[in-house]
């Protein structure tokens, strides 16, 4: 199949591509790396009256910002740049594991971080990497401003965000990861596919547990499933044989995935246990 006829703007600035989308709302989608977007268009999965082609914009491109709290990853930064930007190596020790992860190279080198978030795949690993991490976004629109929504907030439901339709993401904020453990584990189908289950985490080592835990599954759920009394579990266990059982009895007790059209329910509930073991012993690290 074809797309549909769309008309096509390219953004000169922030300003003039949000005030098309205030012009057209849910008629309108938003055009960075177009490795999700793309593929719906052809499919006819998604009509929309017309895109906004934001990659010629300058003040949605450049490198991370680092301040003393927080990495703030523009709109535009590609995937591929997780892998090898400096400050993401140096701050955001997850993304840098979670991002080999992502598809296969070609769609590393077009895709963005801020339209994966965007998104919000239950299945993709950045927004379970941005829950984990108490990551928050930077949205604006035309008639409100900006607007700054923590991730873990941000999924509402199956693809659904708490961003408007006349609003875009900016830029992306990452606490800063520096003496944090970080693990990432997911099991797909074949490299690249999407996950059938994925865990990612953060912990700080205080003393002999871990403290500062954020623990988010995806690929189970209709969003990203933030394992909160998992966390809480593993942070009262001094050794790390006593945060696995610790963690695996909340999981069993709390944990219920999803089936979709590639694993069943209780196939992807034994695929968890396993990423979760993994996980925690990273953590313990």
């Amino acid at each position: 199949m074809k797309a549909a006829p769309f008309r096509y703007v390219r953004a000169e600035s922030i300003a003039h591509g949000l005030e098309t989308l205030a012009a057209y709302g849910d008629e309108a989608r938003i055009l960075a790396g177009g490795q999700s977007l793309l593929p719906a268009l052809a499919l006819r999965l998604s009509a929309p009256a017309v895109l906004v082609d934001i990659n010629r914009v300058a003040a949605l491109s450049g490198e991370p910002q680092v301040s003393d709290d927080w990495v703030r990853l523009p709109a535009l930064m590609r995937h591929a740049q997780l892998i090898t930007s400096p400050p993401v190596r140096a701050h955001l020790s997850l993304l840098h594991r979670a991002a080999p992860w992502i598809a296969h190279p070609g769609i590393r080198n077009q895709g963005t971080v801020c339209g994966s978030l965007a998104v919000g795949d239950p299945a993709s690993e950045l927004p379970a990497c941005a829950v984990a991490a108490g990551a928050r976004l930077i949205l604006q629109s035309h008639a409100r401003g900006t607007r700054v929504v923590p991730a873990r907030e941000f999924y509402v439901g199956l693809m659904q965000t708490a961003c408007a339709p006349d609003e875009m993401i900016v830029a992306v904020e990452f606490p800063r990861m520096d003496g944090l453990r970080t693990g990432f584990r997911e099991v797909a189908r074949r490299r690249g596919d999407y996950a059938m289950v994925g865990l990612a985490g953060v912990a700080r080592r205080g003393g002999r547990g871990l403290t500062q835990t954020g623990l988010t599954f995806f690929g189970i759920g209709d969003r990203p499933v933030l394992a909160s009394s998992i966390c809480a579990a593993i942070e009262t266990a001094d050794t790390v044989s006593q945060a696995v059982a610790l963690a695996l009895a909340a999981y069993e007790r709390d944990i219920t995935p999803n089936a979709d059209l590639w694993c069943s329910g209780p196939a992807k509930k034994h695929i968890g246990r396993s990423v979760l073991e993994e996980v925690v012993h990273d953590l313990f690290q």
